[in-house]
């Protein structure tokens, strides 16, 4: 189980929050709201946020701005993760990924059974690394963002999280990784 390690100080991320959804405007964007409350109670930055239509080009173009630039270390995805013909969002992410994160899904979909039961098999919630940005997605109910917030990504996104975290695969400086004991990794990455 992992837990903080209050020796090691808060490292904050700039993250950009995408609500992907044809029909809501930022006045109905209850996921992206409480995603941008939560990052930023946390300590992080909110460096940008959108709203872009359930179109797999769309998706792609935003985020492939973001992963770009300096500022951004994380990206938050949240919609079309489903199985209707709209949803399009892992079609649009995975081809961005440098590197596929497949416990995040795996983790997410854990956590969201204990809420929706055998409907969680119809999440296809995705992460991956993407020219080292962190990039996740998720369901686009508030409830399902709080899942993966709260049961996933405020230990991950956090320094002093141990044993492992994700803050060093973007912030390079950063150690990721600490055996069990504390020892530092070294920056070696994300042990089995």
């Amino acid at each position: 189980m992992s837990h903080v390690h209050a020796d090691t100080p808060f490292v904050p991320l700039g993250i950009a929050v995408l609500t992907v959804s044809d029909t809501r405007g930022f006045d109905r964007d209850g996921s992206g709201d409480l995603l941008s409350e939560r990052l930023t109670e946390a300590g992080h930055v909110l460096v940008d946020r959108r709203i872009v239509p359930d179109d797999i080009y769309r998706i792609r173009a935003v985020v492939s701005k973001w992963i770009v630039r300096d500022d951004i270390q994380v990206v938050l995805v949240n919609g079309g993760t489903g199985f209707t013909k709209r949803d399009t969002t892992p079609e649009a992410l995975s081809p961005l990924f440098d590197r596929a994160v497949d416990g995040y899904g795996e983790l997410f979909r854990q956590l969201s059974y204990e809420t929706i039961g055998t409907s969680t098999i119809q999440s296809r919630a995705v992460a991956g690394v993407a020219n080292a940005t962190l990039v996740f997605s998720m369901p686009g109910s508030p409830k399902a963002c709080a899942t993966a917030w709260d049961g996933i990504l405020a230990a991950q996104l956090n320094a002093r999280t141990r044993p492992c975290n994700f803050v060093a695969m973007v912030m390079p400086e950063q150690q990721a990784c600490a055996s069990r004991n504390g020892a530092p990794d070294h920056g070696q990455g994300v042990r089995a």
